[in-house]
């Protein structure tokens, strides 16, 4: 019964991805509101099977359905729209898994890794910073762990404890800011897909440079920090590991890289379909000629056939309870954002008398604040851009609005203790997730969320 399950949910999976795929390349009005009603069907297939916490989101979100029931005569529209988010996330999570899971299998994966993990005290940090950017934009949050793993193995070798005990924290904070620092440019990320779906005249081609100034920002002032507040210690400095080879073997990963991106822009040039669109459907086309050619020198077809089968009914099963969490922030979002702004509406605030600079700010500041408190960057980004003006009169362009927003969640990503990068920080350093992101990250968030406030309203043009 239990294997049953597991193959019903990772083929539900699959299929959702297959039908998200045709409504994102214009397969017609069926495929959309197919696409609505399977996620439906998968949220109840999926909800009895996650644990409690996870249900509680499924309750939430039947709850604000009724309300916008009673509501809203057209309430069946506004949970149309959030089934087609919840629909969308899903997919383009078991999209970007398929990578993941091909990736971490990978010996020059591995090989690579563990020679970022080894470098040298003094450009260590940088490497994990820089090299991790590129390992998140391939394994996305399994960079942290792949990563995370290898850094810690490398630090246990150190005897001295203290040395030991600040060598994994430097490291493993590298290895986070170098994910976080993705998160406001990378097509692969959350943060570009969402808030370029729901801010009009909004595309990754036109969020890509400034977001990358942002994680540019973001990635430097974690390096500038650590140099600055490097901890002294007296005695030997410790055990130093030479790194075996050299950066050479980063290029299958580069290679990696310049296919998806390569592919994106090429795609995107031909079709015109958006770029989230493009991601849905090229990524695990990569994964799987990745896994064609590796099975043509390690085994021939049995070894696609069970990895096929092991990311179907296993891995996609495994994963059920981070689906249904992101689905239901991207429906409870929606549905929730139905209901608050004829409630804003209704009390006569009105936030287009708020200042541009000041609303632009909040963001860089609310979304981590909302994650202090369990909210999903997702959830909290779904119900906030409804209820502001829009940019037209904010008098900025789209696109100063999403820079300021994927700010805001990429520092949501460093500080709440609910998210999964500090969860898995705080598990292979040994210390509590709200340790990570208030103790640990406290003087990072202060200084950079300044930082990139400052960048946020200079690319708006409001510094004047």
């Amino acid at each position: 019964m239990t294997n049953a399950i597991a193959a019903t949910t990772g083929l539900g999976l699959v299929f959702l991805t297959l039908v998200v795929v045709l409504a994102e390349w214009g397969a017609g009005a069926w495929a959309i509101g197919l696409q609505s009603l399977t996620a439906l069907v998968l949220l109840l297939v999926l909800a009895p099977q996650v644990r409690r916490g996870r249900q509680v989101f499924v309750a939430v979100g039947i709850l604000l359905t009724v309300g916008l029931a009673y509501q809203s005569a057209d309430w069946v529209t506004s949970a149309r729209v959030g089934l087609e988010k919840a629909a969308f996330i899903g997919a383009f999570f078991c999209a970007l898994s398929s990578l993941r899971s091909v990736a971490e299998g990978s010996p020059a994966i591995q090989s690579a890794g563990r020679f970022l993990a080894l470098q040298p005290p003094g450009r260590r940090y940088i490497a994990l910073t820089f090299g991790g950017q590129v390992f998140a934009l391939v394994l996305n949050y399994g960079a942290i762990a792949l990563l995370g793993g290898l850094a810690t193995a490398s630090a246990k070798t150190e005897q001295n404890p203290e040395i030991r005990r600040h060598r994994t924290r430097r490291m493993l904070l590298a290895i986070q800011r170098g994910f976080a620092s993705t998160l406001p440019w990378s097509p692969l990320s959350f943060a570009v897909a969402i808030t370029t779906a729901i801010i009009p005249d909004t595309t990754w081609a036109s969020v890509a440079v400034p977001g990358m100034v942002t994680g540019f920002l973001m990635a430097v002032t974690g390096w500038a920090l650590d140099t600055i507040f490097k901890p002294r210690i007296a005695g030997s400095p410790g055990v130093r590991h030479a790194p075996d080879g050299n950066w050479m073997l980063m290029s299958p990963l580069l290679i990696l890289l310049i296919t998806i991106m390569g592919g994106i822009g090429g795609l995107y040039m031909l079709t015109g379909i958006r770029v989230v669109g493009l991601v849905i459907l090229l990524v695990p086309t990569v994964a799987l000629l990745w896994v064609l050619l590796q099975s043509r020198s390690q085994g021939g077809t049995r070894r696609f056939r069970t990895w096929l089968g092991v990311y179907v009914f296993t891995e996609l099963p495994a994963v059920k309870g981070e689906v249904v969490l992101l689905m239901m922030a991207g429906y409870i979002g929606t549905v929730g954002s139905a209901l608050l702004v004829p409630a804003i509406a209704a009390s006569g605030l009105d936030l287009s008398g708020v200042p541009t600079s000041f609303l632009l700010v909040a963001f860089v500041f609310v979304i981590p604040a909302a994650g202090q408190i369990g909210m999903n960057p997702i959830l909290a980004v779904t119900l906030l851009v409804p209820v502001i003006p829009s940019a037209d009169l904010l008098g900025v362009t789209p696109t100063a609005v999403v820079v300021a927003l994927t700010a805001g969640w990429a520092l949501s990503g460093m500080t709440s203790p609910f998210t999964a990068s500090t969860l898995m920080v705080g598990a292979f350093g040994q210390v509590p997730a709200r340790h990570v992101g208030l103790v640990w990250n406290r003087g990072y968030f202060l200084i950079t969320s300044i930082i990139v406030s400052i960048w946020v309203l200079g690319f708006a043009g409001l510094l004047a």
